[in-house]
């Protein structure tokens, strides 16, 4: 039996608390600043799917890439660089004079935010264990729920909405040089078991952490793999779900529930805080409970929430809809990521998470685009209806994913159990579903 790792090192495990912060900001910054932008811009309400696109582009290009190339790039490196180029791109979008400039900021802010998304996801998979990943996620909530309340301030003192993402360049820069300072730090981090740990440690027979434990396997036999595809779906309607409501909320509960700018701001706050404060409370009930249970009483809870969001009625129905949905979707995410290696295999884990995390790009960037040309072809009240079909579809994927076996390649060792901190099962494994 090999020796479990030792717990993570608490600075690495704040910095990667306040990266996941700083992935959310800009999240949480755009729903609020999107009237203001179209407004100097001059450009109707679905132009946002322009920045979403680029966006897009950039998030599925590097989160992909960096999947796949981690073991050569290294993870401090990866983060240091990609942060850098968060805060360049968030330095454009304050000085951008028209909107063409403002979409190629967001190729490049797509670029840095999918490589810290995807490194931090495939690190924290392998080091940490349900109540972690749980935790990172909620922080990543926090960030997004901290972004209106920066932008909400910023338009409320009579500024300018540059000066929100100027702030958050500022702090995307700060954290950058954090990364720079602890590249060492992270090499030495890497848990054994993953293709980036076992990169690092080949020709050491035995680690820190063990034997060696997965196989180098080429790509292709990863991409064949129909686990890896039915998970890349799942990312995309659940991401969907999750970034449409917080986009599109704020102009729902002004133009379509007559809120205020500023009352409406802190209901959109609302909505990502309880994404923040279901992961902190979830990430102990999983622990407990499993993840099968957690995952279908969520799917369940976010459908209720659509539906409150999707009834006629005053604003503080569609509000309540809102918070059901953040905090029912809250372990969703990092439950699913988490248990990627049960899934696929340890030696694909690396690469399928970058596939993952590149989808719920397109889930975060497509279907919220095209939400913007419905409604602004029809009503903003459309909202509801269309987060309950994505949850209805959402559920049926996982429920159909779960009736399938759960498979593994000819020769590859055997998972271990979620929640284990790297230690060997102690028992038989349960069969992981393959879906949201």
């Amino acid at each position: 039996m090999s020796t479990p790792p030792a717990p993570p090192r608490a600075a690495l495990l704040l910095l990667s608390y306040l990266a996941f912060v700083s992935l959310g900001l800009p999240d949480g910054l755009l729903g609020v600043s999107w009237p203001s932008i179209r407004g100097d811009f001059d450009v109707p309400t679905e132009a946002v799917g322009w920045v979403l696109t680029a966006g897009t582009v950039g998030y599925l290009t590097s989160s992909v890439l960096a999947g796949f190339t981690l073991a050569r790039v290294g993870v401090g490196a990866l983060l240091a660089g990609s942060t850098l180029l968060a805060s360049l791109a968030l330095t454009g979008y304050s000085v951008s004079p028209v909107l063409a400039v403002l979409v190629g900021c967001a190729l490049l802010l797509g670029l840095g935010s999918g490589a810290v998304d995807s490194g931090l996801n495939a690190y924290a998979a392998g080091a940490f264990g349900p109540r972690h990943m749980n935790w990172l996620h909620a922080f990543f909530g926090l960030g997004v729920a901290i972004g209106p309340l920066i932008m909400t301030g910023v338009l409320s003192a009579g500024l300018a909405w540059r000066w929100g993402y100027g702030i958050v360049a500022a702090a995307q820069l700060v954290l950058a040089a954090a990364f720079a300072l602890t590249v060492r730090a992270w090499q030495r981090g890497v848990p054994a078991g993953t293709e980036a740990g076992d990169a690092i440690q080949a020709g050491s027979a035995v680690t820190d952490a063990g034997p060696a434990s997965t196989l180098r396997v080429p790509v292709r036999d990863t991409l064949r793999l129909p686990a890896v595809w039915s998970g890349t779906l799942a990312f995309v309607l659940y991401v969907a779900i999750e970034v449409s409501a917080g986009l599109w909320a704020f102009l729902l509960l002004t133009e379509g529930r007559g809120l205020s700018a500023a009352l409406a701001g802190g209901c959109v706050s609302a909505y990502w805080g309880s994404l923040f404060v279901g992961r902190v409370v979830q990430g102990l009930v999983a622990e407990r409970l499993g993840a099968g249970l957690v995952l279908r009483v969520s799917l369940a809870g976010m459908a209720v929430g659509a539906a409150l969001i999707a009834v006629p009625g005053p604003a503080l129905l569609a509000v309540l809809g809102l918070v059901v949905v953040g905090f029912a979707a809250a372990p969703v995410f990092p439950l699913l990521t988490l248990t990627t290696a049960e899934r696929v295999g340890a030696a694909h884990a690396d690469r399928a998470i970058g596939l993952q995390i590149g989808a719920a790009g397109v889930g975060a960037a497509l279907v919220p685009a095209g939400l913007g040309v419905l409604i602004g072809n029809t009503t903003v009240q459309v909202l509801g209806s269309a987060l309950l079909v994505l949850a209805l579809a959402l559920i049926a994927l996982y429920e159909w994913g779960a009736r399938r076996p759960t498979g593994r390649p000819t020769g590859q060792p055997a998972p271990t159990q979620p929640g284990g901190e790297g230690q060997p099962a102690s028992g038989p494994v349960r069969p992981v579903v393959e879906g949201r």
